[in-house]
């Protein structure tokens, strides 16, 4: 399936709601970490027989309930035509063309604005900054 290209002020245009968007996922996702690791802990805990406790179904619950927001939010991203590319940093990747290639203009939570591009192949590591012609774009 062909990918949305965005021109590199088309992604910049796009920044104010993604921002929002991976700033809730960034906000959502410790709680749903946390959650799972006091779910795993307590099945660690438990013995095979007892089966599982009605704390553990209300856990898994509010697991599931807070993984459905972050599909949501990962959903909006998708349609807004980025591909979100790491819980950790809040890293999304817009296809874009540089030098008459497919590359991915690349932009991370915390930034103003895009001033990073990588190869298809490359991600994160391969990050290199915006050719002096297009930085003030």
């Amino acid at each position: 399936m062909p990918h949305k290209l965005f021109t590199l002020a088309e992604a910049n245009r796009t920044l104010p709601l993604v921002k929002r968007v991976v700033s809730d996922i960034m906000i959502v996702y410790p709680q749903w970490k946390d959650l799972v690791s006091q779910y795993e802990l307590m099945a660690a805990m438990a013995r095979p027989e007892w089966g599982e406790s009605q704390e553990q179904v209300a856990l898994k619950a509010q697991i599931d309930s807070v993984a459905g927001k972050i599909n949501e939010f990962l959903e909006e991203l998708e349609q807004i035509g980025c591909e979100f590319k790491g819980f950790d940093q809040g890293l999304i990747d817009f296809h874009g063309r540089l030098d008459e290639r497919e590359i991915l203009w690349c932009w991370q939570l915390g930034e103003e604005r895009i001033t990073h591009w990588h190869e298809l192949e490359a991600g994160f590591a391969g990050r290199q900054p915006l050719p002096e012609v297009l930085s003030g774009t």
